[in-house]
């Protein structure tokens, strides 16, 4: 009986050492790294673990142990969260939607700025714990209460569960900022990546909301504002640049519109879109509104293929507001709040904050501007890691509180 067990326990160092030499292979072979940016063999270093990470994931998914999305979860959670003195950290439930309030210790004169935060990792990754250490740094450095609001995730929940879960416990909150100690004039909504998209998509849901405190600040942190034209400038330069691949963006979107993977090229092609469809966005979509030199690099000018009617009844939410809040109505736009876009130069979304900063600009919409020539999708949350710090995670953080600062 126990030689079953002494092969399994010799096999399995074997099958982790494969998938390990898989994952660098698979880096090595479709992986861009860009001259520009800093700490290139950290970035390969972290981007195989990653891939190794997601392979495994799959591996598991396949033999039905748990899903991908879940493995992935539990093991960012499990890092070990430090208590910081200067903030009394509080794990709410608004309803059945987990929310963590991060407090100053310290008396306040008066009624303190208040953060929503909505994280990122694309419905797949991401969680409170995950992002604690970066929302602990922005209510601290900024001395203002922080909401990091939790939302349900895939492969359980689809869409529209992340917009409704950020919008009713944002609404909670705004509700209820006295009992937080709150100034009602100085509320910020600030998200990274996918918690870019919500960003945008609550700000624009919520006005002329007359019930609620008028949101004061946006900030998007490299957001995603739109997910169906996936061949802009930096789409093409940056498919394979981690830790955001064209291919793995597309798998994102797929899993939590809940549209099957057959239609991926279909996405990639635009001929999910009809022409009328492509044709009243295309002022706001063109990679005309994209400056010249964004696309010195690798662009080629690209049409969609021919439409494809089933392709579009299978991903027909792709074109709503809340999924894509770039093409929002002009009077929308016209009526939302400063903002301050982030968007870096290694980043397959780059040209989503470009284009959105244009659609604001042009409705006078005050936009504060900041991009890194180093950075790359996901940068942020390297800020703290010590070891696996990058300059550009920090920068964007700093850059963050400098502008908070300010509300």
């Amino acid at each position: 009986m126990a030689l079953p067990w002494l092969v399994l326990l010799l096999a399995l160092p074997i099958f982790f050492l494969g998938v390990f030499v898989w994952a660098v292979f698979e880096h090595f072979l479709t992986t861009d790294v860009p001259a520009t940016l800093q700490h290139p063999a950290k970035l390969r270093f972290l981007h195989c673990i990653f891939l190794y990470l997601i392979t495994l994931g799959n591996i598991f998914e396949k033999l039905g142990i748990c899903s991908m999305p879940k493995f992935i979860r539990f093991l960012h959670d499990s890092v070990r969260i430090k208590k910081d003195p200067e903030l009394v950290v509080t794990d709410l439930r608004f309803g059945t939607i987990p929310v963590r309030l991060f407090q100053p210790k310290a008396a306040s004169s008066r009624p303190r700025r208040g953060i929503i935060f909505y994280h990122g990792g694309g419905t797949v990754f991401g969680s409170l714990d995950c992002y604690h250490g970066l929302c602990n740094y922005l209510a601290r450095e900024t001395d203002s209460v922080l909401l990091m609001i939790g939302y349900r995730k895939v492969p359980d929940h689809h869409s529209p569960a992340l917009f409704q879960d950020c919008m009713n416990a944002s609404i909670h909150f705004l509700k209820a900022l006295e009992t937080y100690g709150v100034d009602p004039s100085r509320v910020v909504v600030c998200g990274d990546s996918i918690g870019g998209a919500v960003v945008a998509a609550i700000t624009q849901a919520l006005v002329g909301r007359s019930d609620l405190p008028r949101i004061r600040a946006q900030v998007l942190i490299y957001p995603l504002v739109q997910v169906f034209c996936l061949q802009l400038p930096s789409y093409q330069q940056n498919q394979n640049v981690p830790f955001l691949s064209r291919k793995f963006l597309v798998t994102c979107v797929c899993n939590y519109l809940a549209i099957d993977l057959s239609w991926r090229d279909a996405i990639l092609n635009g001929t999910c879109v009809p022409p009328d469809v492509w044709r009243k966005y295309e002022k706001w979509l063109s990679p005309d509104n994209i400056p010249k030199k964004f696309k010195n690099r690798g662009y080629q000018p690209w049409s969609p293929g021919p439409f494809n009617e089933a392709a579009y009844l299978e991903a027909t939410h792709m074109l709503e507001v809340e999924n894509s809040p770039l093409i929002a109505d002009d009077e929308v736009i016209a009526q939302l709040p400063e903002s301050f876009l982030v968007s870096c130069e290694n980043d397959i979304l780059r040209d989503d904050s470009l284009l959105y900063k244009k659609r604001l600009e042009d409705q006078g919409v005050r936009v504060t501007w900041y991009h890194l020539e180093d950075g790359f999708h996901g940068s942020i949350l390297f800020f703290d890691k010590k070891a696996l710090f990058f300059p550009c995670s920090l920068k964007i953080v700093n850059a963050i509180v400098s502008y908070a600062k300010g509300i």
